[in-house]
C-alpha cells in the first residue's frame, strides 16, 4: 500500500433539495487511523462517506486527501475505495474473479489481475475458496472477498458502510478483531460508519459523534468516551447516566454509582427494575425529578448485599466519574 495521507472535510455540505443532510462539518483525520462516524439513523453519517467515495455530490465545502481537493473528482480518481453494506458481490463469479473485477475494468491483464487477486486473498485467509462462487460462502467469508475486492485498487482510504450488520453477535466480534488487524497492517485509513457504540468503541482510533447533520463531539476514541460534552453524546455512549441536578446537567459513569443508605446519599431513589447480565448487575432507580438512574454492580457487589425493587437506596459517585454538560 502507499504510504498514508491524511483526509479532511472543509465546512463539508450536503442537501437535498431543502434538507439538509450534512451541516457544514468539519474535521481532520489523521493518516493511518481507524475512525468510526457514529451516530443515530438520519444523522449524515451515511451521506458523509458516500461523498468521500463520490457516490454523492458535494454541495458545499471540500474533501482534502492529502491536500488535495477530491470533491469532484469521479470515485476512481480519488484514491478512497468503499465496501458497502451488502457487499454487492457478483453471484456468477468466483471468488477470484470478484475480487480481480475492478482491475479486469482497468484492462489489467490476466496474468497480473490473478497474481494479485491471489495476494489480497492471502491477505485475507481466502487463498483455498478461491474458485468458489458467493452463495458457497458464509456471511463472514463473504465479507472478507468484499474487503479484498476493495483493497486491491491500494486506496489511500477505505470506507465502511456498516459492514458488520448482517452479521450475528458472535462472528461479528471475530470480524471486529479481522478488520482492526487489517488495518494495523496495511496502515491506511479505515473510515467506518456505524450507529453501534460497543462497535465504534471497540475498533476505533478516533470517534466522529454525529446528531442532526452535525458533528456533535469528535477526538480519541477514549477522550471522548471519558469526557462526554453533551447530553446526547453522554446517553448515545450507553455507559453514562445524565441527571439534572441544581447545579447543571452532570454526566455520571454508570459503573460508577455505588450503592448504600439513603441518609447522606448524593442522590436519594427508589429501585424500578433489577436485571442480572452474568458478569455484572443492572439496577435501575427512579430518583427527584423522575429521572432513572441505572448502577452497573459487579455480582459479587450485588449479591453480597442483595437489593430488591421498590426498595429505597443511595446512590454516591466519585467526582471523577463526573462531567459537567455544555448541552
Amino acid at each position: 500500500m502507499k504510504q498514508p495521507k491524511d483526509l479532511e472535510f472543509v465546512a463539508l455540505t450536503k442537501r437535498y433539495g431543502n434538507t439538509v443532510a450534512v451541516d457544514e462539518i468539519g474535521y481532520h483525520f489523521e493518516a493511518g487511523t481507524y475512525a468510526c462516524l457514529l451516530g443515530p439513523s438520519g444523522c449524515g453519517k451515511s451521506s458523509t462517506l458516500r461523498m468521500i467515495a463520490g457516490h454523492e455530490s458535494v454541495s458545499d465545502g471540500a474533501i482534502l486527501l492529502g491536500g488535495r481537493d477530491i470533491s469532484y473528482l469521479p470515485p476512481a480518481k480519488r484514491g478512497t475505495a468503499m465496501m458497502f453494506q451488502n457487499y454487492a458481490l457478483f453471484p456468477h463469479m468466483s471468488v477470484l474473479e470478484n475480487v480481480a473485477f475492478s482491475l479486469k475494468m482497468k484492462a489489467v491483464d490476466a496474468a497480473e489481475r490473478r497474481a494479485r487477486a491471489g495476494e489480497m486473498l492471502e491477505l485475507v485467509d481466502l487463498t483455498t475458496l478461491q474458485d468458489r462462487l458467493p452463495d458457497q460462502l458464509s456471511g463472514g467469508q463473504q465479507q472478507r472477498v468484499a474487503l479484498a475486492r476493495a483493497l486491491i485498487t491500494k486506496p489511500q482510504v477505505l470506507l465502511l458502510d456498516e459492514p458488520l450488520s448482517a452479521l450475528d453477535p458472535f462472528l461479528r466480534i471475530r470480524m471486529r478483531a479481522e478488520l482492526k488487524r487489517l488495518q494495523r497492517e496495511l496502515g491506511i485509513t479505515f473510515i467506518h460508519v456505524t450507529h453501534g457504540q460497543d462497535e465504534a468503541l471497540a475498533l476505533a482510533d478516533e470517534i466522529v459523534v454525529m446528531n442532526h447533520a452535525k458533528i456533535e463531539q469528535a477526538g480519541k476514541t477514549r477522550d471522548v468516551f471519558d469526557a462526554p460534552r453533551t447530553a446526547f453524546v453522554a446517553k448515545f455512549l450507553g455507559s453514562y447516566n445524565v441527571l439534572a441536578l441544581p447545579e447543571g446537567k452532570l454526566a455520571v459513569r454508570s459503573d460508577a454509582m455505588a450503592l448504600g443508605p439513603a441518609e447522606n446519599a448524593k442522590l436519594q431513589g427508589r429501585i424500578i427494575n433489577i436485571e442480572y447480565q452474568g458478569t455484572h448487575v443492572a439496577l435501575t432507580a427512579v430518583v427527584p425529578g423522575d429521572q432513572e438512574v441505572t448502577a452497573i454492580l459487579s455480582d459479587k457487589d450485588f449479591f453480597g448485599a442483595p437489593k430488591n425493587v421498590g426498595e429505597a437506596i443511595g446512590l454516591n459517585w466519585d467526582g471523577r466519574a463526573a462531567h459537567a454538560l455544555s448541552a
